[in-house]
């Protein structure tokens, strides 16, 4: 199936909205490069989401520090390997207009969108602007891209704050102002019948180690599941005892 044109953003969506309140989630995993991608997508996965931080360790940067047009080239690589929906993490926006990053994102394959309102010089985005931001994107894509508002509340608290309610009252400017999906980045499992309950829209979850099944993660709210660089580090610590293998057989 590799190497024809990536489904739209109304498959994504469609996906999303297929997960019944309470049920099992959507499981998006995280590719880093095209053979990651074609793996997953034999496997069977309907969709998968490019996780930033793992196409930087592949790419050999720091979190963060990956040079914008060396993100969307690798998410470019990426939709091209593959024909189920793509959707692409870049972080803050790396600084372009909305029009600017709606075309290049479009111009890798991808069909969905991850953006953050924080970022790592000044913390949290006033989310008013981020509101603003968001909305200038929904209306440059339209409905050619499915937005994920991630929300950085957890990664950024603050003691004069409640977390949780600073992410749900984020979430819902977000969702007034198009996102598809709210994905409050590190959230503990605990606290996601207080979110699913505060945000009407799909809600994503970042699974850690030692959190519940994915079931269960829907039952408390989760429509989609995502896994940061999870998926990578897993399969990094194989290639490690792969490389101590051949060492003692050297």
């Amino acid at each position: 199936m590799s190497g024809t044109a990536p489904a739209g953003a109304a498959a994504l969506r469609a996906l999303h909205l297929r997960v019944p309140p309470g049920g099992r989630p959507l499981v998006l995993p995280g590719p880093w490069d095209a053979a990651s991608a074609r793996a997953f997508e034999e496997a069977g996965f309907p969709a998968l989401a490019t996780p930033s931080a793992g196409i930087a360790a592949a790419l050999g940067h720091e979190d963060g520090a990956t040079p914008a047009a060396e993100m969307f080239a690798a998410v470019a690589r990426i939709a091209r390997a593959v024909s189920v929906p793509v959707t692409a993490d870049v972080e803050g926006g790396y600084g372009l207009s909305p029009k600017e990053l709606v075309a290049r994102v479009l111009e890798t394959g991808a069909v969905g969108v991850n953006l953050e309102d924080s970022d790592r010089t000044h913390g949290l985005k006033e989310p008013a602007a981020q509101a603003d931001f968001l909305a200038a994107v929904r209306a440059e894509a339209g409905r050619e891209l499915f937005v994920n508002a991630r929300v950085d509340t957890y990664l950024h608290p603050t003691v004069h704050e409640d977390t949780t309610a600073a992410a749900v009252e984020r979430g819902r400017l977000y969702e007034a102002a198009g996102a598809d999906c709210v994905y409050p980045i590190k959230a503990p499992a605990e606290d996601l019948p207080e979110l699913r309950a505060g945000i009407a829209g799909p809600l994503n979850f970042l699974v850690r180690p030692g959190d519940p099944p994915f079931a269960e993660l829907g039952r408390l709210g989760a429509t989609r599941i995502t896994f940061g660089p999870g998926l990578l580090l897993r399969t990094l610590q194989g290639v490690t005892a792969l490389a101590e293998e051949l060492l003692r057989d050297a």
